[in-house]
């Protein structure tokens, strides 16, 4: 198993076990952040955490919680050695981002890092305010949820055509890996093949060379045109809504949703009232600006549908 230095002689596993947050949705301790840490150092029989993060930081409520106190009450636990390192994960905009990096000097950030989003997201440019800032990076679905290891056949081939004995798992760990500020990757294993897989990458430490980067960015881009709108966000649709939507914030949003899972619509809720996809009226004016002749009311109907579900 490789290992790489993270600071103060402190050496991590390139690979890490990924698991739920603590405490779990609906804990009154997420709230009370003063009584949850002491309750989970009881728990953990420990009389400090190495490595403690903030979980989920989102556009929708970074500004409470930088206006918290929790910031500055968990560094004073840094100073009493409660806390040895501190960082927050991350699901939400470049701009947010940059804000709570420039509120405190964080010794970390996990953020979703896989090569499907790197060429069909905004991951490039989130990874590059981190490795501007000199932030390490611990990673979380590298694989996207499971998706980069259940590719199209078109997308698969590409892969194989390079090395046909490298499972579609084990390319995504070598993409992240090739990532110079990722410290740690953070894998979801469900099963003991999945565990041998995963050792077995990160005990060989294979990076990428020029020709394996072109392919997955060709698998990335052949997976996208199959499973989402190719939206381009030329944004010929925007001028011409009645209801004055953001055709193409939403229709991420809904690659994002049906990709991942409907949870990722949490981010949403940033959004003002009258700029969801429920103030739709089906018009039509944006289909017929549309280059691509997307179908956009269907889709503004199946994203209400969505977040409704989400919402219960």
């Amino acid at each position: 198993m490789q290992y790489k230095e993270f600071k103060d002689g402190v050496q991590l596993s390139r690979l890490g076990m990924g698991a739920m947050r603590l405490p779990v949705k609906g804990d009154d301790s997420q709230i009370d952040y003063e009584r949850q840490l002491e309750e989970q150092l009881r728990r953990l029989k420990m009389d400090r955490i190495d490595f403690y993060l903030l979980h989920g930081i989102q556009d929708s409520f970074v500004d409470d919680i930088l206006a918290s106190g929790c910031v500055e009450y968990f560094d004073r636990l840094k100073t009493e050695g409660k806390i040895r390192y501190l960082g927050f994960s991350f699901h939400g905009s470049p701009e947010t981002l940059k804000k709570a990096i420039q509120y405190y000097p964080w010794d970390f950030v996990q953020m979703q890092l896989n090569y499907y989003d790197w060429y069909c997201g905004n991951a490039e440019e989130i990874y590059r305010i981190l490795e501007d800032a000199r932030i390490p990076v611990m990673v979380m679905e590298p694989v996207h949820g499971g998706l980069l290891a259940d590719l199209t056949e078109d997308a698969i081939a590409v892969l194989k055509n390079l090395d046909p004995e490298c499972s579609q798992a084990s390319w995504a760990m070598r993409w992240v890996m090739s990532r110079k500020q990722v410290q740690v990757v953070l894998s979801g294993m469900s099963d003991q093949a999945q565990l041998a897989d995963n050792v077995k990458t990160f005990s060989e430490g294979r990076t990428l060379n020029e020709d394996e980067e072109s392919a997955l960015k060709e698998a990335a881009q052949i997976q996208y045109r199959k499973v989402a709108v190719p939206c381009t966000s030329c944004r010929y649709c925007t001028p011409n809504c009645p209801m004055d939507l953001d055709i193409p914030v939403l229709l991420r949003a809904y690659n994002e949703a049906k990709i991942g899972g409907e949870w990722r619509l949490t981010g949403l809720t940033a959004l003002p009232k009258e700029k969801l996809p429920e103030n739709c009226i089906g018009c039509g004016a944006c289909t017929q600006h549309c280059p691509q002749s997307f179908d956009i009311p269907g889709y503004m109907r199946e994203l209400k549908e969505m977040i409704e579900r989400l919402a219960g």
